[in-house]
């Protein structure tokens, strides 16, 4: 018996070490693995607004295809210039070996010729009227120039706009969640006070339930303002157009929250500043302007046009039979240079109506780009008023939120008292946490609401303070 037992704790000894040895293995491999996922993954960024507004504009695909744009639209200028230059052509003919067979008249032999040539021409041709299309093309590309530049500016203007606005939500909703955080740990001290209050029969049952179901309900607001938090981050991503996986944490700088504009706003030169300063509207003029030269453009056909055309030419042919005696090439490409200068005068005297159909499509065109420029000019008169109204109300929404958080928590801390003492009842208790839960959240919402309601009017008024210049963005002329 004494051998077995020995036997048997050896067994045992052996069975631990080995099970100590594998897990130290498992450990091991573990440990080793998270190490090489930390190296692969990427390192959490802090980011200011001001960091936001630089990624933003880096990878904002809105911004590069209106940069795109005015590439183009600088191209088509320069395309444009050109017209008032001479058209030159060249050509070059050159045959190496040309075989023709004849018969020459009273003799029925076949005769046969090989030669070789060369055709060398240069032809030039300067337009000198055409009903001015080409001034009217001109100065239509210039508008629509300089009009692309001021859409590049609003564009990237909406970039930075958008992202403040995401980015304010983002601050707002984590300070909501860290309300519902404390909000949840007073109520989970409530339940633990109420839990011994009851233990030893200053509180009912009831009370106990009640509490409980009030922690349970703070909790899943809790879980509400994470979600929310969380759907505002990955806004602010999709705005930032990084990597899906790339893990930021706001780091908001002191003067983010800085509203320096008074209460009350002068509505009418508000509006003088921002139909002067907008660069949309700026756009639309230019684009209106461009769609009546491109009238001007369009009438064209009905005038005469007139080319003066120069051309010219040289050319040699050199005979491989000997039979027949020519000059070298090179001589023949000397002397035989010729000029030639004529006055072409073409006039189209009737197309189809096509002329007439191109005219109306174009007056139509500057109709539809005046209402635009209308409409634009009303919208924006109207979203200042809008904008203005909504940032004065939110200078009254802090003053009043203010007040209600000193009243409730007041509230809250007496009938606290009172509970603790058995003086008030749970319902009591619970009305005045959920007053105070929603007079601070009031104010978290009413103060990043005024910090928002200042972007908007910023951007109204064409205001946009962009801290970072993108590269691609030329500067206005």
């Amino acid at each position: 018996m004494n051998g077995i037992g020995i036997n048997t704790k050896r067994l045992r000894y052996c069975i631990l070490v080995s099970r100590i040895f594998s897990c130290f293995c498992i450990a091991a491999l573990f440990l080793a693995s998270p190490s090489n996922g930390r190296s692969s993954e990427q390192a959490e960024r802090k980011l200011s607004l001001a960091n936001c507004i630089e990624v933003a504009l880096s990878n904002a695909t809105s911004a590069k295809k209106a940069d795109y744009n005015l590439k183009l639209r600088g191209v088509d200028l320069l395309r444009r210039y050109g017209t008032f230059l001479p058209h030159l052509s060249s050509s070059v003919g050159y045959s190496p070996y040309t075989l023709r067979r004849s018969y020459t008249p009273g003799d029925t032999a076949l005769h046969e010729t090989t030669t070789k040539s060369v055709d060398v021409a240069l032809t030039t041709s300067l337009n000198l009227f055409n009903g001015f299309s080409d001034y009217a093309a001109l100065q239509s590309s210039l508008k629509l120039e300089r009009a692309s530049q001021y859409s590049l500016r609003r564009v990237v203007e909406s970039v930075v706009f958008d992202v403040t606005q995401a980015y304010y939500q983002v601050l707002l909703n984590q300070e909501l969640l860290a309300i519902a955080r404390e909000n949840l740990l007073l109520a989970q001290d409530q339940l633990t006070l109420t839990d011994r209050q009851y233990q030893i029969g200053l509180k009912s049952m009831i009370d106990r339930y009640l509490q409980q179901a009030d922690a349970s309900e703070s909790a899943l607001s809790v879980i509400k303002a994470e979600t929310r938090m969380q759907r505002s981050m990955f806004e602010l991503l999709r705005r930032l157009q990084v990597d899906p996986q790339t893990k930021i944490t706001i780091a908001p700088s002191a003067d983010e929250m800085k509203v320096p504009l008074p209460s009350k706003l002068a509505i009418d030169s508000l509006a003088i500043i921002a139909l002067e300063r907008r660069n949309d509207i700026k756009s639309k003029v230019l684009e209106t302007d461009a769609a009546r030269w491109q009238v001007r453009e369009t009438r064209a056909p009905w005038y005469p046009r007139v080319d003066l055309d120069f051309s010219l030419s040289t050319g040699g042919t050199e005979y491989l039979r000997h039979e027949y005696s020519s000059l070298p090439l090179s001589e023949q490409l000397n002397n035989s240079v010729g000029y030639s200068v004529g006055l072409n005068l073409s006039w189209a005297l009737f197309d189809g109506f096509q002329t007439r159909y191109n005219v109306e499509s174009a007056k139509i065109n500057q109709l539809n780009q005046q209402l635009d420029y209308d409409d634009l000019k009303k919208s924006i008169v109207i979203d200042l008023q809008q904008s203005a109204a909504e940032y004065s109300s939110a200078f009254m929404q802090i003053e009043t939120a203010k007040v209600s958080l000193k009243a409730a928590r007041s509230a809250y801390e007496g009938i606290k008292r009172k509970y603790e003492l058995g003086a008030a009842n749970f319902v009591e208790l619970s009305t005045a946490r959920a007053t105070l839960f929603n007079a601070r959240s009031n104010l978290s919402q009413a103060t990043y609401n005024l910090a928002l309601q200042k972007s908007v009017l910023d951007f109204t008024t064409g205001n946009i303070v962009i801290p970072y210049q993108p590269e691609f963005s030329p500067p206005l002329k």
